[in-house]
C-alpha cells in the first residue's frame, strides 16, 4: 500500500469540480485502500480524492472510534439528495493543517452513491457521520471549509476560547 502526500491550501485541484468515476476495477479498489491509509496516516476521519491529487469523486471515511455504528466506508459519486437541519461544528481539515473552524453544516442528509463495485448505494446520516460527508462531498466539488465561513459563526468560536 502506498502513502499519499496531501494536496494543501491553495493548490489548484482543490478548487476543481472532480470527474465522476466510470471505471469500477482493480485500480479503484487499489486507490481506496492507499486513500484509507493516507487518512489514518494523517490521523484523519475522512478524505476525498482531491485532497491527493486525483480528480475523481471518491471519498473515504471512517469515524469507527468516535461512533462504532459506522464501519470505515467508500463512496464513489456520492451526492447529497437531501437535507435538513441546520447546526455549528468544529471543523479541521487535512488539506488546511493547523486550521479549525466553526463551519454551519445540515445536520441530517440523504446520500446517493455507489460503493467500490459499482452498486448504488443510498442511506441517511445525521450527527458525526453527517457533517463528515458534508465535508467531503464539498471536497469533491472544489470547496474547503474556509468558503464555509460566516464571521458571526467565528465569533462565537473566539468567544469560547
Amino acid at each position: 500500500m502506498a502513502i499519499f502526500e496531501l494536496r494543501i491550501n491553495k493548490d489548484p485541484i482543490l478548487r476543481r469540480k472532480a470527474v465522476e468515476v466510470r471505471n469500477f476495477d482493480f485500480s479503484l479498489s487499489s486507490l481506496t485502500e492507499n486513500m484509507f491509509e493516507t487518512m489514518y496516516d494523517s490521523k484523519g476521519i475522512g478524505l476525498a480524492a482531491p485532497q491527493i491529487g486525483i480528480s475523481q469523486r471518491l471519498i473515504v471515511i471512517d469515524i469507527e472510534e468516535i461512533d462504532a455504528d459506522f464501519p470505515p466506508l467508500a463512496l464513489v459519486n456520492p451526492t447529497i439528495t437531501e437535507s435538513s437541519g441546520e447546526e455549528l461544528g468544529e471543523e479541521g481539515c487535512l488539506s488546511l493543517p493547523d486550521f479549525r473552524a466553526i463551519v454551519r453544516r445540515s445536520t441530517e442528509i440523504s446520500i446517493n452513491a455507489q460503493n467500490i463495485d459499482g452498486q448504488a448505494v443510498h442511506f441517511s446520516a445525521q450527527g458525526l457521520m453527517a457533517r463528515v460527508l458534508q465535508h467531503e462531498i464539498d471536497h469533491l466539488d472544489g470547496i474547503l471549509i474556509t468558503d464555509r465561513l460566516r464571521p458571526e459563526d467565528q465569533e462565537l468560536l473566539e468567544k469560547v476560547d
